[in-house]
């Protein structure tokens, strides 16, 4: 699980000494874990293992142990937070955070009204279908739950007949624009472990934001797919997803996803994954806003 190993040899320069307001003989540490953010303290030289055991104490009911962890200390030439080298002692202030690890045991997809009133207005809505179901029929062959919703069906039309919907746990009609219903929060109270959702659909601007952003209030880790959600229009879709990525949420691809959950190529199902991904999936406008 580890990033950064335990080491002795202080760290050098880039930060600002053991900060204001740190009881003496200690180090102010941020402990990140997906929008949550909280401050503490540890000895000064603390290493790795000690600032793992202290971040576990403050989120171990939220976060499994094969999860991997980044340290990264404030480096006043960048202005921001950069990673650690291997081997460290904590003498300066420091941050630790999650690094989005995805296991098929505690992740469950999240389909988000693909429907067909929708096929019109949606940028393109087609390769959002194709890689939509790409992810579905992958969620198949690792056995991990789907939960679908359809907003205000009886106007706006059932999932389209692109999407195979066989075998997903749950298929809900909402006027909520949050896929984050009762029933939903149910289901996932079913299903022991669950620590990711994997979010896809439309539009990522009200849905998908709204669902991610409810989520993550509730301690769950969000992955977006973004060659699988889109909107109306790429400004709106864009700027959600850039918006997204800022509040911790993790934006990635339909491969990336893919490829993390089976994260061997000796696992088991590796080939039936390979298989879905050997077409490249469509990159849907994306690369022409980057």
């Amino acid at each position: 699980m580890a990033a950064a190993e335990p080491a002795v040899p202080a760290l050098p320069g880039g930060g600002g000494g053991a900060g204001a307001g740190a009881p003496s003989g200690t180090v102010p540490v941020l402990f990140c874990f997906s929008v949550f953010a909280r401050p503490a303290t540890v000895p000064h030289g603390a290493g790795y293992e000690l600032l793992i055991q202290k971040f576990l104490s403050l989120y171990g009911d939220q976060i499994d142990m094969h999860r991997k962890f980044v340290v990264q200390l404030f480096a006043e030439e960048w202005g921001q937070y950069v990673d650690l080298p291997k081997g460290f002692a904590v003498s300066e202030r420091c941050k630790l955070t999650t690094l989005g690890n995805l296991t098929p045991s505690s992740t469950v997809f999240f389909c988000c009204d693909m429907q067909e009133r929708f096929r019109p207005a949606i940028k393109y809505f087609g390769d959002i279908i194709s890689v939509g179901q790409r992810l579905l029929q992958g969620a198949r062959i690792l056995g991990i739950p789907v939960i679908v919703t359809e907003q205000y069906p009886k106007g706006l039309g059932s999932t389209v007949q692109e999407i195979d919907l066989t075998g997903v746990k749950l298929v809900l009609p909402k006027t909520k624009f949050s896929m984050v219903l009762p029933e939903v929060e149910a289901a996932l109270a079913e299903i022991p472990g669950v620590r990711s959702v994997v979010l896809f659909g439309v539009e990522t601007h009200v849905c998908i934001q709204q669902t991610a952003l409810e989520l993550v209030g509730r301690g769950i880790e969000v992955h977006i797919v973004a060659d699988a959600t889109s909107s109306r229009s790429m400004m709106d879709r864009m700027f959600a997803l850039e918006r997204l990525a800022r509040t911790g949420i993790i934006v990635t691809t339909s491969e990336a996803v893919l490829l993390q959950l089976v994260a061997d190529k000796d696992h088991p199902k590796f080939k039936e994954i390979q298989n879905l991904i050997k077409a490249s999936a469509p990159e849907s406008g994306l690369l022409s806003k980057v």
